[in-house]
This record gives structure tokens, sequence and C-alpha cells, in this order.
């Protein structure tokens, strides 16, 4: 089921952007526009972003053989983006729970003024020694509660698909 119509300026709102680009002409497909493959590329390395943004960086991973891995995601692809476009991705997030957290990204297309796409995911802090879901570290669930509830009081709701849960 498509979505309800986000205006753009409500999207902006997320600012900052978690990634900000140009479509390579690489990732054209034989249609002439991005291939789907590509967005989940997007949002993964948009996702980077805001794990950090949550206290999650690199060297914390590293430090304490930690990681996050994506449980569930769903994709509406709602309008093309063509190679050379800039696209910009920004993150609401929805829920979370003691090991989860529910986010949407938003991928908008700069260039034409458009949503592009938005892909909702749940995703757990995970330890790398044993490959499980683990608790967040409560300072750290600490600050995503706080982006939880911020987002929360937004004057929109958050485009949920209504099965996942964090």
């Amino acid at each position: 089921m498509k979505p309800a119509a986000i205006p753009l300026s409500k999207i902006l709102e997320l600012e900052p952007a978690c990634l900000r680009m140009e479509i390579p002409q690489a990732w054209a497909d034989s249609n002439g526009h991005m291939n789907m493959r590509w967005y989940v590329a997007l949002f993964d390395d948009a996702g980077d972003d805001l794990h950090v943004r949550l206290g999650l960086p690199p060297i914390y991973h590293r430090e304490h053989a930690t990681g996050t891995f994506d449980l569930e995601h769903h994709t509406h692809f709602l309008n093309e983006v063509i190679p050379g476009d800039r696209v910009a991705a920004y993150a609401r997030m929805v829920d979370c729970s003691a090991k989860r957290i529910h986010y949407v990204m938003f991928l908008v297309n700069e260039t034409r003024g458009k949503l592009a796409a938005i892909f909702e995911c749940v995703n757990g802090l995970v330890d790398l020694k044993i490959r499980k879901t683990m608790a967040y570290p409560p300072e750290i669930l600490a600050g995503i509660e706080t982006a939880v509830k911020a987002h929360s009081a937004l004057d929109w709701e958050a485009p949920v698909c209504g099965v996942m849960r964090a």
C-alpha cells in the first residue's frame, strides 16, 4: 500500500541529512534509472551515520566487539532516481526497545524536488562474539529514547507499515 503523501518541507525538518550524494552512471539499470539494489546501499550507508548519531560509532563497535544488524525492512519506491541526480537521506526514529530500534528513512531527490523512496527498518545491537542481539548500554539507550521522543513530537505521522516493532 502506498504511504500517505508527506510534504518535503516536513521531511527536511529532519536535517541534517544522514547522507548526500550524486548518483553515479554505473548505478543505472536497463530502464535508465537507478537500479533498486542501490536504494538498499544508500539506506545502509545512511544508517551508518544514524548509528553514529545514536552513540554507536565504528570505534565503539571495535572496542566492544559489537555491530548492528538489520532485522527487518521494507522499501516503498515512489519516484525515479536517474544517474546524475543529487539525493539526500533523512532519518526519523519511530520506537525503541532494550535491544532494537525502529526507524524510517526518506530518500529525497534534491534534483527533482521529490520524495523518491521510504525505507522502514528494525535494527538491533549485536554481540559479535556470540552473534546474538544484546541490550543497548544504558547511556546509549537513553540517547536513543531522547531521539524517539523528539521525533514523536513532530506534527506528522511516520509512514510505518504497521507490522514492524522495535
